[in-house]
């Protein structure tokens, strides 16, 4: 029986750069790509980092029963929608997967899979970090968004307060201070998992 290795963590705590470095290294690990209604951002790609569709397109999943999970958020630039579609993606019984979310995501496909077949990697940096993080990435957008830079960094502080980790049986964290540390920590974690 395969399983889902659950990447999370707050905004710019290195979770994209991570998960890239994994796949290079363990490329048998298959990843479930999300959809979202928010725009496109420079040097994205459809069908890579996210399914970029409509409104009306995730209404469509959602009547149809498809929607695992899904979450709305009250940008500065309007409301931005996130799901996990049942679009056959998932197939526990012949892969592990690899998968980057939010705490609430990673509860709801806990649900969904069952608790034993869903492991959390929980990424962390010191809060100056991925705020300086942050800020360097937009600068190097077409048109940056610092507005939604702040609302982000706020979001996460209580999304991810201890209280929610606790909450979600999250206790260890992997530590994005040294990338090539946690990188090497994440591996053994999967690595140990598949024995």
């Amino acid at each position: 029986m395969g399983r889902i290795y659950y990447m999370m963590g707050k905004s710019s705590s290195g979770k994209d750069t991570l998960h890239k470095e994994i796949r290079e290294i363990l490329p048998e690990l298959r990843t479930v790509t999300p959809y979202t209604t928010r725009p496109i951002r420079d040097g994205e790609q459809d069908g890579v980092e996210y399914f970029f569709v409509s409104e009306e397109t995730l209404s469509a999943y959602e009547k149809q029963g498809k929607v695992i999970e899904q979450r709305a958020y009250n940008t500065v630039h309007g409301i931005w929608k996130y799901a996990t579609i049942d679009d056959g993606q998932v197939d526990l019984q012949c892969a592990d997967y690899l998968v980057i979310g939010t705490l609430e995501s990673y509860r709801k496909m806990r649900i969904y899979y069952g608790e034993e077949n869903v492991v959390p990697l929980y990424i962390e940096v010191e809060d100056g970090e991925r705020l300086k993080r942050a800020l360097y990435r937009e600068l190097h957008q077409e048109v940056p968004r610092y507005a939604e830079l702040c609302r982000r960094f706020l979001a996460d502080t209580v999304d991810y307060s201890e209280e929610n980790l606790a909450g979600a049986g999250i206790s260890r964290r992997f530590l994005n201070h040294d990338g090539i540390q946690c990188l090497e920590e994440i591996i053994g974690e999967i690595q140990h998992g598949k024995l």
